[in-house]
């Protein structure tokens, strides 16, 4: 994109109260201005999270030191970028509590809590963890996990607006908020969660000044029978609605945009990466027929008035729990001879998309990681990939990798022109996939309805599952788009680690499943530094500069997809970090010291108990728990004697509350609560004996 001239630019940016970011400011984020801000959750609106500044370089990182820290109080995942604007950083913990500090010193200046209730850490999918916030003209902008979207005065932390961006009643309160909030030229873009739990997936745009709804476009078409929605999306879903059969929309269709949006201010479009189907199994959702889209797709839509303008489908007929909300990425790449204005996108699936951002032509597409059971490659003459044999799910179990688990999670990624190379936290993590039998798939409110089929045939599922264990990989890799292929990677020994940061000095920086900070050359993955830090941090890093010293700051929250190989794993609370030249004197505490694993009480329930309560921990605990009860937020194998004995109050009336696990009583009974203990202390006495004696 263009900018203004920079003398133009830095008059324009001349910032006139806190947080007072415009158009001119975002259109001049390289001006000597606002070349130490980070204004917006990917830094520009093109989300390439690269910083110009390198004071802090390949040269002199060696003497990076902890400069000041901040005790989030939690051990739940904290994925939030932080924003600093004008010497103020503002940062998300967990439930949406958003704080206020001297970006140089660390003095809070304000805490804004918005009371999100407890029982949304399970009525969203994955936590009560946020991704960002927005900041516009003295605002701080907050898309709440109960759906609100809130502004807040950025001087005083005191609140300006609120409107509710989707129903809480019914079927419909199976939506949450999750991503980031964008404003793009004074209008909030914000899409929602739920997908797993049943809903229609929209997104919707709010001025940033009143909160007043300005457009709504639906990702997936709803009952025919009750005609056209009236809102933007009408004429996309006349494209749309014959891709779907059957009756879908009784279990909402899915698609929604959890975090993965981009902006083009020159052509005024607003690019929407969308989510996986609802049900995720094809064959209930749509008869196993049609395209359904606009599932794992790019949606360009116009920014005023939401107008459709071109998608491009990455994972037509979606079975596999695919998401494009990976991060989107827009940059002008030479190709072929010409200068390209682009996208990037690294989804679930593990291709690694080049897509023109003016008319959605396919540009290039090749698989970023080694093992793909989905597609062999994408037809560049039909822009569709070419399924693997057996790729489509049956009720027989086979190995999906890429699979719900991600070649690319949501984990940031980031580009830099000064290489021509974009990092990404990419991972090769199988999973066991089978459709239910017909007759056996029931939809239950807030509980994930994937259709799955998890407990037949154990016998090829355990032979499969030690394949998936003996095949999990997970690295940090430099891709170059323009010839689409690897630079070079940084291996890890299991996956997890999080999102990056490139800068001007030939940085990349990386929080690690190995429980450090860690700072890479970015031309050769040579690592530069690295620091203990007692957490895996998921989020995306930042930099910026205060009166001409430069920082780099992080959450340092673990909480994300499980890891099979990972074993036990604690850590100590999640913490915002931040890091400059020459720091000393900061200290963090001491780890908890480890405890022994302890022993699991010797399984007497029945082989049908247990299979049970497989199944049953595969419908509404795998998602923060872990496939087969391994990793996860809280790995469930290893509870100490004292939950087991409160076990079913835990899961069933949620005396566990104000720890995040809301009581499921709802959609389970007593009977089904014991089942899932008997499948867990199956797994525990399974895997003790490693586990306590590696």
């Amino acid at each position: 994109m263009s900018a203004p001239p920079v003398e133009v630019a830095q008059q324009a940016s001349a910032p006139a109260g806190p947080a007072a970011v415009n158009t001119a400011r975002m259109l001049a984020t390289e001006s000597t201005a606002d070349i130490g801000n980070w204004m917006s959750h990917g830094r520009t609106w093109g989300e390439d999270r690269f910083s110009p500044l390198d004071q802090i370089n390949d040269g002199n990182v060696g003497e990076l030191g902890l400069a000041w820290y901040d005790d989030l109080a939690t051990t739940r995942g904290v994925q939030a970028t932080p924003l600093v604007i004008d010497g103020v950083l503002y940062n998300e913990s967990i439930y949406n509590i958003v704080t206020a500090y001297d970006a140089a010193t660390g003095a809070k200046l304000w805490t804004y809590d918005p009371q999100v209730g407890p029982e949304w850490a399970r009525l969203a999918c994955c936590g009560p963890s946020s991704r960002g916030i927005a900041a516009w003209n003295g605002k701080i902008i907050i898309g709440a996990l109960d759906g609100r979207l809130i502004a807040v005065d950025a001087a005083t932390g005191e609140e300006v607006w609120t409107t509710q961006t989707f129903s809480t009643e019914g079927l419909l309160g199976a939506y949450s908020i999750t991503g980031a909030p964008r404003v793009y030229d004074g209008k909030v873009v914000i899409g929602n969660g739920g997908a797993d739990y049943g809903v229609r997936g929209f997104v919707s745009a709010f001025d940033a000044e009143t909160g007043e709804q300005l457009w709504k476009f639906f990702l997936v078409p709803g009952n025919p029978a009750d005609g056209p929605d009236g809102e933007a999306s009408d004429s996309a879903m006349e494209i749309a609605m014959p891709t779907w059969h059957g009756e879908w929309w009784r279990y909402g269709g899915g698609g929604t945009a959890w975090d993965s949006f981009a902006y083009d201010p020159d052509l005024n479009l607003v690019y929407i990466g969308t989510g996986n189907g609802s049900p995720q199994m094809w064959h209930f959702r749509s008869d196993g027929r049609g395209d359904n889209l606009f599932l794992c797709s790019i949606v360009a839509v116009d920014a005023t008035t939401g107008e459709y303008k071109w998608h491009y489908q990455m994972v037509p007929e979606e079975d596999w729990d695919y998401t494009c909300t990976q991060p989107i990425v827009t940059a002008d790449l030479e190709i072929g001879g010409e200068t390209r204005q682009v996208l990037m996108q690294a989804p679930k699936n593990g291709f690694f998309y080049v897509i023109d951002r003016a008319t959605g032509e396919l540009v290039s597409a090749e698989s970023y990681v080694s093992v793909n059971t989905w597609a062999s490659h994408v037809d560049m003459a039909t822009g569709r990939p070419v399924l693997q044999p057996g790729a489509h799910n049956t009720t027989t179990p086979h190995i999906m990798n890429p699979s719900w688990l991600a070649a690319h999670t949501w984990h940031p990624m980031s580009y830099s022109p000064d290489t021509g190379l974009v990092y990404l936290s990419a991972q090769e993590q199988g999973s066991v996939y089978a459709n239910a039998e017909d007759g056996e798939f029931t939809f239950v409110r807030h509980r994930s309805n994937s259709g799955m089929q998890r407990t037949n045939m154990p016998e090829l599922r355990a032979q499969l599952q030690e394949e998936i264990n003996a095949a999990e990989k997970g690295y940090l890799l430099a891709w170059n788009p323009v010839t689409q292929s690897e630079a070079w990677r940084v291996p890890y020994r299991v996956p997890g680690s999080g999102g990056v940061l490139a800068t001007a000095g030939n940085l990349l920086v990386q929080g690690t499943i190995d429980k450090t900070l860690a700072i890479y050359a970015a031309d050769t993955g040579a690592k530069l530094w690295e620091m203990d830090i007692d957490q895996a941090p998921v989020a995306g890093p930042i930099t910026y500069m205060v009166d001409g010293v430069q920082y780099i700051a992080i959450n340092a929250g673990w909480g994300g997809s499980p890891v099979y190989n990972l074993g036990p794993f604690s850590t100590s609370s999640a913490k915002l970090l931040v890091f400059r030249l020459g720091a000393t004197g900061v200290e963090l505490p001491p780890p908890p010291p480890p405890s022994d694993l302890p022993r699991p009480p010797w399984l007497t329930a029945t082989e049908d108990q247990v299979e049970r309560g497989r199944a049953l921990y595969g419908d509404s605990c795998v998602r923060c728990h872990g496939e087969n009860a391994v990793g996860g937020m809280k790995d469930l194998r290893w509870m100490t004697q004292e939950t087991r004995a409160q076990f079913n109050d835990i899961v069933l009336r949620g005396i566990y509350a104000d720890r995040g696990m809301i009581g499921f009583g709802d959609v389970l009974s007593e009977e089904d609560a014991s089942a899932i203990h008997a499948f867990l202390i199956a797994r525990a006495n399974e895997d003790y004996a490693d586990a306590a004696h590696p």
